[in-house]
């Protein structure tokens, strides 16, 4: 039987993906920035579970290990050891990020920075490390849409469950708490304002996958996907420079 993905954007038929899937937007911008000569950093960089991603071409876009000098994975955990996708890994043991001064021409936060209690540290130190002319590139959730709403509405505790539900394949281990301290586009554009960069942050609306336990429930899903304003699209796209 035909997923409800399938039926509603049939272009998935070639190649796995929708036209408007969420990562592969994301990180077709990503891609178009990075140089050869580049060391990125991966903040909160897990595990490394898309390296799972059933889709060769979706998987292989994400990955930047091999497209760079090097890839340095950051996070607060030691999981991130095992991390397939990055050269080296460094702990997130304080407020001080490991790295020194204007050392590296990319930051990616990817599903990250809702679950930081202090996002302003986050741009502060971004903007310290970051070489002249480097790049953010953040994607998160947007508190406006209905994920994000039903998010703020669903107690922490809870979130393992409801998102075993509504994401088939999610994995226990690959949830985490969430705070949402920045998590509109107004905030976001003040942080990156207020910390030097210029910045464009927008919203993405991918197909509903959250909705995919009901066929009526996607349809709707799909009408708000097309017609929803930027402000209340379902994910936030950040891109700053130092």
């Amino acid at each position: 039987m035909k997923q409800y993905k399938d039926l509603f954007y049939p272009e998935t038929a070639f190649g796995g993906f929708t036209d408007i899937d969420g990562t592969i937007a994301f990180y077709v911008r990503v891609n178009a920035l990075l140089l050869p000569s580049f060391t990125v950093v991966d903040f909160g960089c897990g595990r490394g579970e898309h390296q799972e991603d059933t889709i060769d071409f979706r998987r292989r876009l994400r990955c930047i290990k091999g497209k760079v000098s090097k890839v340095i994975g950051a996070d607060v955990t030691d999981v991130g050891k095992h991390n397939g996708t990055i050269d080296e890994f460094r702990s997130l043991a304080g407020p001080a990020w490991p790295f020194s001064d204007g050392s590296v021409n990319m930051i990616l936060c990817d599903w990250v920075i809702e679950h930081l209690p202090e996002p302003g540290e986050f741009f502060r130190e971004a903007k310290r490390i970051l070489a002249p002319g480097g790049y953010v590139c953040i994607r998160t959730t947007n508190i406006h849409s209905y994920v994000g709403l039903a998010s703020k509405i669903v107690p922490n505790k809870h979130h393992s469950a409801v998102l075993s539900k509504v994401q088939t394949g999610r994995k226990e281990e690959d949830v985490f708490p969430t705070r949402y301290r920045c998590n509109t586009i107004a905030a976001m554009r003040r942080l990156f304002s207020s910390n030097g960069f210029s910045a464009a942050v927008y919203g993405h609306e991918a197909e509903p996958s959250y909705l995919s336990f009901s066929r009526l429930a996607y349809a709707l899903g799909v009408v708000h996907q097309k017609v929803a304003p930027r402000s209340m699209k379902g994910v936030i796209f950040a891109f700053g420079q130092a």
